[in-house]
């Protein structure tokens, strides 16, 4: 699976670029709703990915995270931890789902996130089962 990896999402770019690119679109998104904080979300991830760079050659959990450290094992603790962050975002909204209709409302977003995430691992489940 390592070896079918793009070479640019290993390199020590990518996660300083995305971070870039991703507080700027979320600083365009902030400016566009006149929401004063738009400078603060490209510093923030501006940092982020100064952090990624800079310390990427230091930390081997930054390295990883980063992309150019990674090697099968972090592939599995990749795996894992997507896993255990999966679970917890979906016992989330299960509980966001409950106090919302608990409370007289008709369960929106939630119902719709949940039905995406069972769609999602269904066709996951699928796709992986016919490549295996």
């Amino acid at each position: 699976m390592l070896m079918n990896s793009p070479r640019w999402y290993r390199s020590r770019w990518f996660m300083p670029a995305f971070s870039v690119s991703l507080g700027l679109l979320m600083g365009g998104a902030l400016l566009a709703g006149d929401n004063a904080g738009a400078i603060w979300s490209v510093l923030l991830m501006t940092g982020v990915g100064a952090l990624f760079f800079f310390g990427g050659r230091r930390s081997e959990t930054l390295a990883g995270l980063g992309g150019p450290g990674r090697d099968e094992r972090w592939e599995l603790i990749d795996v894992r931890a997507t896993s255990f962050a999966g679970t917890v975002l979906i016992a989330l909204l299960i509980g966001c789902w409950l106090w919302n209709i608990g409370n007289g409302g008709d369960g929106s977003p939630y119902g719709q996130l949940m039905a995406v995430t069972g769609v999602a691992y269904i066709v996951g489940v699928a796709v992986l089962r016919r490549r295996g």
